[in-house]
């Protein structure tokens, strides 16, 4: 009952009916989440604090992605609706009922926002506002926090925490996040759609290459990232092993490799390079040639329209946006995702069917089950060269209060419990 908007109007069932349908209506941004799970028609106001809400169909994960689920407040939307639903309003206007309301907003550079008097959340620290400047080098970032231009820098690389080791007024924070990093095969189209080919290059490429060039980091065991629900630390998952690279390749129509194949990734991603590069000398050792293409992100994004467009080897992270196996499964493995870029082109009947069991089975030992089959059924399919588990990595000046682990959304920080001492 306390909750309120930054207007200093209430939050109603009827704003979090209004903005969960027209979630599923504009089937954008966190839509994905709860499609076919959450109908208009299965939304009811039953009073001013209470909604009920009637899933399509069961789906175990429904708690946890309801936090992505962006309440907005009714009455501003419809007076502001245009002729994209307030879409284009709400590019510059906030209507939220967070702690923060956002005060400058210029997009790529730099966001502002400032303490709500309406603030109702417990827990909260002394941080009047927040300032968040986008730094697209790490090096500029590291030396702002030397400096103390900057209280916190996020989503640094191996070697600016090296470099921070020591540095005076700074602390270190390294742990584990639910990142993944893959190089997804083009299993629809080309040499690629042999999975005795793909098995060849999974058991050729050098793992521990991989690890090392990315610094603070581990390797994955399988399609999930390790230490979520349901993860088996066991899975037998291809290492180096050029005996057996070499007898799977033996199966396909290119016995002496012979070929050339393509691997893009994105300018200026200084680690996706490094990947490349260790692929490049791996499939060296199959006598394939591999040509590499730096492409600008939406360049990268336009790719995975098709099966025919879709390069053979297209890297890839993903973060879990929340906590459960099902945000990595279904977004990376299910063919619902075909044409994006977390699931280009992978579709496989089995796979699919395991996955939407996982989803709607709500009992924890049978949804574990599951999804050790799924695991193992997308490792004999061989969609992938499963990579790294980067840790995340920032740094704090050490009069930063509170900081509070979070191992889902990459790059994000709880900024309302902070405070500077």
């Amino acid at each position: 009952p306390a909750a309120k908007f930054h207007s200093g109007n209430p939050v109603t069932a009827e704003d979090v009916a209004y903005s969960l349908a027209r979630t599923v209506k504009l089937a954008k941004g966190n839509a994905w989440m709860i499609r076919g799970i959450v109908t208009p028609e299965g939304l009811e106001a039953v009073d001013a604090t209470t909604i009920k809400i009637t899933l399509a169909q069961p789906f175990a994960a429904f708690l946890a992605v309801l936090p992505w689920q962006f309440i907005l407040e009714k009455a501003a939307v419809e007076a502001n609706l245009g002729d994209d639903d307030g879409q284009t309003w709400l590019m510059t206007n906030v209507v939220g009922s967070g702690p923060f309301k956002v005060l400058r907003a210029e997009p790529g550079t730099l966001y502002q926002l400032g303490r709500a008097d309406t603030a109702w959340q417990g827990g909260g620290g002394n941080l009047d506002g927040v300032i968040w400047q986008i730094v697209r080098e790490t090096a500029t970032q590291r030396l702002m926090l030397q400096r103390g231009e900057a209280h916190v820098a996020v989503d640094l690389t191996s070697e600016d925490m090296d470099a921070l080791d020591g540095a005076p007024g700074v602390v270190r924070v390294i742990e584990p996040e639910y990142r993944t990093f893959s190089i997804k095969m083009n299993t629809e189209h080309g040499p690629l759609a042999d999975v005795n080919m793909r098995k060849a290059i999974s058991y050729a490429t050098n793992y521990q290459a991989l690890a090392d060039s990315s610094g603070y980091a581990e390797l994955m065991v399988g399609p999930l990232p390790n230490g979520i629900f349901g993860q088996d630390p066991n899975l037998d998952v291809p290492r180096m092993d050029l005996d057996k690279a070499k007898e799977y390749l033996a199966k396909t129509e290119n016995p002496q490799g012979g070929i050339k194949l393509k691997m893009v990734y994105v300018t200026g991603l200084e680690q996706e390079r490094r990947f490349s590069l260790v692929m490049l000398d791996s499939l060296k050792a199959l006598n394939i040639d591999l040509e590499i293409q730096p492409l600008p992100w939406p360049d990268m994004v336009a790719a995975c329209a098709s099966p025919e467009s879709f390069p053979d080897f297209f890297p890839v992270y993903q973060t879990a946006n929340y906590g459960d196996p099902d945000n990595i499964a279904y977004a990376a493995y299910h063919s619902a995702s075909n044409g994006g870029w977390k699931n280009a082109v992978y579709k496989n009947p089995e796979v699919d069917k395991l996955i939407e069991e996982g989803r709607s089975t709500l009992d924890p030992e049978k949804r574990k089950a599951i999804y050790e089959a799924f695991q193992k059924a997308v490792v004999a399919d061989a969609p992938d060269v499963f990579g790294v588990l980067e840790k995340r990595k920032l740094g704090l000046r050490d009069n930063v209060e509170n900081y509070q682990f979070t191992p889902v959304a990459s790059n994000a920080i709880e900024c309302w419990p902070l405070s500077i001492g």
